[in-house]
């Protein structure tokens, strides 16, 4: 799997967010530092087909804006704070996004598992804690058969135990061959992780550090 960005510009009116000129990513697990507000989730959800933007990417030889079907079916994202409607219970998102992700019910069982949601498959998403949205956006990131994994601030809101589990869940669909984008001001969680690169946005750009 090789992730590329080419001429990638990002703007909001005439204000110029992000520039990225050239950048490959092979499989690997991929830390991008930055402070808030430098552009993190705007270049998370380009990359995820969620945000327009100037210039190319491609995941292997699909075009986001070419080929926007199949690219998307390869990525997945789990936001900084995810947001679904209220009346949902975490059953229902499961089973939508199962069906669009053609996930198997073994994976859909394990993933509730791993990360301790059962006890509120059937709760409205009205009554979800924080940590119980964070954990519904992470279990729902991990469904289906994707190559490239965009985790944003994954380990805030969630406990040590469901930290250590998300790492497990990392390394195992990592050694399966899925790449990971992570953004994260904890560290706890991303030390145990084996980070190919890390980059920094700096000045408008992807830098390595």
């Amino acid at each position: 799997m090789t992730l590329s960005l080419s001429n990638f510009e990002k703007s909001y009116g005439n204000q110029q967010i992000l520039s990225i000129p050239d950048l490959d990513l092979n499989h690997g697990i991929y830390w991008i530092k930055g402070e808030n507000g430098s552009g993190k989730s705007t270049l998370f959800k380009s990359i995820c087909g969620i945000s327009p933007f100037e210039g190319e990417i491609l995941l292997d030889r699909y075009s986001c804006k070419k080929n926007p079907k199949s690219y998307r079916k390869l990525v997945s994202y789990s936001e900084a704070e995810p947001i679904y409607p209220d009346f949902l219970t975490q059953k229902d998102l499961i089973t939508f996004y199962a069906k669009t992700r053609k996930s198997g019910q073994d994976q859909i069982n394990t993933l509730v598992e791993e990360l301790g949601t059962s006890a509120y498959l059937n709760q409205s998403v009205k009554t979800f804690s924080s940590g119980m949205l964070k954990k519904t956006g992470l279990l729902l990131a991990f469904l289906g058969d994707v190559k490239l994994i965009v985790l944003d601030e994954p380990f805030i809101t969630i406990d040590k135990n469901s930290t250590n589990k998300l790492v497990e869940l990392i390394l195992q669909y990592y050694q399966r061959g899925v790449t990971f984008l992570i953004s994260s001001h904890i560290k706890d969680g991303g030390e145990q992780l084996p980070i190919t690169m890390s980059y920094c946005i700096k000045e408008k750009t992807l830098v390595e550090v």
